[in-house]
């Protein structure tokens, strides 16, 4: 060992003695779980917890025994975790403005302006610096699950003539208020771990016979997303629930809990709190819009696609070009470039979630910024907007977001299950 290091470490010493003896000494922050190449720390557990604990109370939840709602809050962490990796790999980037706008958003929704936002903050214990950290990750998460999962989906005419063919069979159009738990299973688990998580299913119904409360359980043991909210769902209509959940459903009165339920995900337990009637609106909104679509390729980069449609967009400005003309001589969506880029009159649900997020925040006549989508980079114009009777066309059409809905709740379960599974995750044991 060379006179240097020896010198840098009798400093360190020194100076971790002089510090030991002018202060108690301070716990080093144990590692509670390895998430792939990423720590959870046990402080990080214990600030959740108590978050947790304290949205559990204000909805007047039964709080569980401490150890298992820490048992529960660690593995929603490890599965978030996992979850942001992914979307971070992605190559998915949030802009400042996106989070400035959502945290805007978040206090009007509140009925907050941002001063009073960050003081509510404060009081919960938690930095505005977190919170806007958490509204990007949250923007992203759910930016990749669009990308990766929503702008996937397809719904065929059978689909929806079954969906129409079922609420003519339950005679009456009903929304059911439903709760739910999954004890979930792993892919490729073994005959010993499939019966090792139904015998824990079927000791959550047990302890639903004996009347502990839907709730309580849902947030101590339950695999769902929305586990610690109780494993409410809300109001659904026949076709936004599994048609697996369906059938039970069907002889369940308000309150009632059905027996296990099995799925490729795990076991589910299901509660109808509530069923009601339902006024379908004939009415809704319709945008005729146009776009330009540049779509990234071997020979085009993501970054020459951007600088293309930058330089069309601001030709347009100018007023030296229209977006007409820029439509056909540019734009790579051959169904709509002959006709100027139009799409014509478009319903909520016609377009993909990135497309239709944006489209419904412009004015008639207004240029969106350059937009990204899974076809690629776009510019989109809205020309005009009505409000249109379709009452031939409603039953299809409702028809259509809500068998969309429920398979995008589906496939959105399914993609973060695959994502928990494949991640490398360790547990470490409180020492």
């Amino acid at each position: 060992m060379n006179s240097s290091l020896n010198k840098l470490l009798l400093l360190l010493a020194c100076l971790a003695s002089s510090v030991q003896a002018a202060s108690p000494i301070q716990p080093i922050d144990q590692i509670a779980a390895v998430v792939n190449d990423e720590v959870i720390t046990r402080s990080e557990v214990e600030a959740r917890y108590l978050e947790t604990a304290r949205q559990l109370r204000s909805k007047n939840i039964q709080m569980p025994p401490r150890n298992l709602l820490e048992k529960q809050t660690l593995e929603r962490m490890i599965t978030e975790r996992a979850v942001l990796q992914h979307a971070q790999n992605s190559g998915i980037r949030v802009d400042p403005t996106q989070v400035e706008r959502a945290t805007q958003r978040i206090a009007s929704q509140n009925n907050m302006n941002l001063d009073e936002l960050k003081s509510a903050l404060s009081r919960d214990g938690i930095s505005f610096e977190s919170f806007r950290e958490r509204v990007s990750n949250e923007i992203l998460v759910t930016r990749a699950r669009e990308r990766q999962v929503e702008s996937k989906l397809t719904i065929s005419d059978a689909e929806i003539d079954s969906y129409l063919q079922t609420q003519a069979d339950l005679g009456t159009d009903e929304e059911f208020n439903v709760s739910h738990i999954l004890v979930s299973v792993p892919e490729n688990a073994s005959p010993e771990q499939t019966q090792a998580r139904r015998a824990r299913a079927q000791d959550i119904l047990n302890e639903l016979a004996k009347g502990t409360p839907f709730s309580q359980l849902s947030a101590t043991y339950s695999d769902a997303p929305n586990a610690l909210e109780g494993g409410s769902l809300g109001w659904k209509n026949a076709a936004q629930i599994p048609s697996l959940f369906l059938d039970s459903l069907r002889t369940l009165k308000s309150g009632e809990t059905s027996d296990l339920i099995k799925s490729p995900n795990g076991f589910h337990i299901i509660r109808l709190n509530d069923r009601r009637g339902k006024n379908i609106a004939t009415v809704v909104t319709q945008t005729r819009v146009r776009h330009i679509l540049i779509k990234p390729s071997e020979i085009t980069s993501e970054s020459d696609a951007i600088n293309r449609l930058t330089q069309i967009r601001e030709r347009i400005e100018q007023g030296g070009e229209t977006f007409e003309n820029m439509a056909r001589q540019y734009s790579e969506d051959t169904s709509s470039a002959s006709k100027g880029g139009e799409l014509n009159w478009v319903n909520p649900g016609d377009t993909v979630p990135e497309f239709e997020r944006v489209m419904n925040t412009l004015k008639p006549g207004e240029l969106s910024q350059i937009i990204q989508s899974p076809f690629g980079w776009h510019i989109i114009q809205v020309l005009e907007r009505r409000q249109q009777d379709v009452t031939t066309e409603r039953q299809r059409l409702l028809a259509r977001q809500a068998i969309r809905e429920r398979k995008a709740d589906e496939a959105a379960e399914e993609w973060i299950r695959q994502i928990r599974d494949q991640a490398y995750v360790e547990v470490r044991p409180l020492e």
